[in-house]
């Protein structure tokens, strides 16, 4: 026992409100249902929509405009983001490390927009100690590009035979805390971050985890979603009186898909790889239980967005001009790849790069609408799982409060006792670091299960990603699509969205908006209308994640 806790946060890239078993999914993740069973789940934690503004997020406590990443990491400037992580925010990694944490890092970055030479916002020069992992965002889990070891780049004749990405950021993960435990620090706790790629695009799996997925997905969407939907109910997740959205309009039903091997195939890949992500997961809690860290441990899991819906349109990666760096033209082994979906093509092998659409998405994200870079329920809302025996959680318990990224700050702040650099005369170097946004989810972890019974009275929740924007107080979320009207949720009786009332109740439509519009111009949103206005002009945009 160090006195003062570890701390782990585990991040998964593009999954679902609904995939893992503990949140009423199919996809057997045993080790997850494990930590969520001896530990806290939250039902309405929030992401931020995106991959790069959801880690800017998390590990800054900060919303992710004031980072310095408002959507990816190109740099847009001077009519956007500069899409690297600034000098007037910290890390959870800098401030535990000034408190005398050691500090870890295994998995996916990409918060900086230089990944070819050392940079001021690599890992290694934002707080942490030690890394292994990739700078980028998506890429092939055989042999993933800008995998690097602290500031060194891993070369492809490095990797072993049976190299795949998952396993190795979990091994990475598990030697980081059995190294701890015996080297010169293990007198000090430890904070370890953690980030798969897993089950981001490209659909990739071992075939022996497909093998173990086939004929899960027989059924189809529709069944699968109303099964879904039940099982949420009866976890205490979810209430009874929530509808389940309808499919997506532009899914046909099941019965009337074609290629439905082909599709089902999709899906079983998908799933095999988050099934993939939760054996990982399995081999950092070995490590803490053979280290006898367990229990000292806060373990915290969430994923950075709702299912992606993101549609890869066919073609051979070799033939692509100006191809992305996430995109190999080629297999490990010399082969040719191809990307995109289609049925004359079976998704899983490292020659293939596809995604598993809108029609899986939709399942993904049971019982919301809309996905990944919206910021309706189906684009931010994330399980979240926190695990810490000497925090005397009560174990299996669902809390209701809602809460978003920046509180993950907050509340290791407040389980550590270590102080925030902020408002302190020096800052962190010298710098006008801001102050954390969030609030501490400690009361909530230890509540007593009744919605907003222990949470912030005024803790107001805020989103925009490409124009796309929400602000929740209480029961009511205030949220729209880009170019288009306000919509006004009671999420008490309708945390599904599907009762938009308005035209019921324009006075709170006014002071919620005005709340956003305040928020926004203090945090330093880009108005989109800009962004666009010089992307139509010849300025290239942010390319896909």
């Amino acid at each position: 026992m160090t006195g003062r806790p570890n701390v782990i946060v585990i991040l998964v890239d593009d999954m679902g409100y609904s995939d893992i078993g503990c949140y009423g999914g199919e996809i057997p993740t045993p080790n997850l249902d494990r930590l969520a069973a001896g530990g806290v789940r939250l039902s309405q934690f929030y992401n931020t929509a995106r991959c790069s503004p959801s880690r800017a997020s998390l590990l800054t406590g900060l919303h992710p405009h004031q980072t310095g990443i408002g959507i990816l990491t190109e740099d847009q400037r001077p009519y956007g983001y500069p899409g690297t992580l600034n000098d007037r925010c910290v890390t959870l990694a800098e401030v535990l490390g000034a408190g005398g944490y050691a500090t870890y890092m295994s998995g996916k970055w990409h918060l900086c927009g230089q990944v070819d030479r050392p940079h001021d916002a690599w890992p290694t020069r934002r707080g942490f100690d030690r890394f292994f992992g990739t700078l980028t965002g998506a890429g092939n889990y055989w042999n993933p590009g800008t995998l690097t070891r602290d500031e060194t780049p891993v070369e492809d004749h490095e990797l072993e035979p049976g190299f795949f990405y998952t396993d190795a950021i979990g091994a990475a993960a598990a030697d980081f805390v059995t190294s701890h435990s015996t080297g010169d620090d293990a007198g000090r706790p430890f904070f370890l971050y953690t980030a798969f790629t897993a089950p981001h695009w490209p659909l990739h799996a071992l075939e022996e985890d497909i093998e173990a997925m086939r004929g899960r997905y027989a059924e189809g969407w529709d069944v699968l979603r109303e099964r879904r939907a039940d099982r949420l109910v009866d976890l205490g997740v979810l209430e009874a009186g929530w509808n389940l959205s309808d499919r997506d309009p532009d899914v046909k039903p099941w019965n009337d898909t074609a290629n439905q091997n082909w599709e089902q195939r999709r899906m079983e890949v998908y799933a095999a790889q988050v099934h993939r992500m939760d054996a990982a997961v399995g081999r950092i809690v070995a490590a803490l239980e053979a280290t006898g860290h367990l229990d000292d441990t806060v373990l915290m899991f969430l994923s950075d967005n709702g299912g992606c819906a993101e549609n890869l349109e066919p073609g051979w990666t070799d033939e692509l001009e100006n191809r992305p760096i996430h995109l190999p033209a080629h297999t490990r082994a010399g082969g040719r790849v191809f990307r995109g979906n289609t049925p004359a093509v079976v998704p899983g092998a490292e020659d293939t790069y596809a995604s598993y659409g809108t029609a899986w998405a939709n399942l993904s994200n049971t019982p919301f609408r809309e996905y990944k870079h919206w910021v309706h329920e189906g684009g931010i809302a994330t399980p979240f799982i926190v695990h810490w025996p000497a925090g005397r959680l009560a174990p299996g318990t669902v809390r209701h409060d809602p809460h978003q990224l920046p509180d993950v700050m907050a509340t290791v702040l407040d389980v550590t006792g270590v102080d925030h650099p902020s408002g302190r005369a020096s800052g962190r170097d010298g710098r006008d670091v801001l102050p954390p946004e969030g609030v501490s989810m400690l009361r909530t972890w230890h509540g007593d299960g009744r919605r907003d019974s222990v949470a912030e009275p005024e803790h107001t929740l805020y989103w925009e990603h490409e124009g796309n924007a929400a602000v929740r107080q209480g029961r009511w979320k205030l949220v729209r699509k880009f170019g288009q009207d306000w919509e006004l949720y009671d999420l008490d009786v309708d945390r599904t969205e599907l009762n938009d009332v308005a035209g019921r109740h324009p006075g709170l439509v006014d002071r919620l908006g005005s709340a956003y519009a305040a928020w926004a111009g203090r945090c330093g949103v880009v108005p989109r209308e800009q962004i666009l206005a010089r992307r139509t002009a010849g300025t290239a945009g942010p390319a896909g994640d």
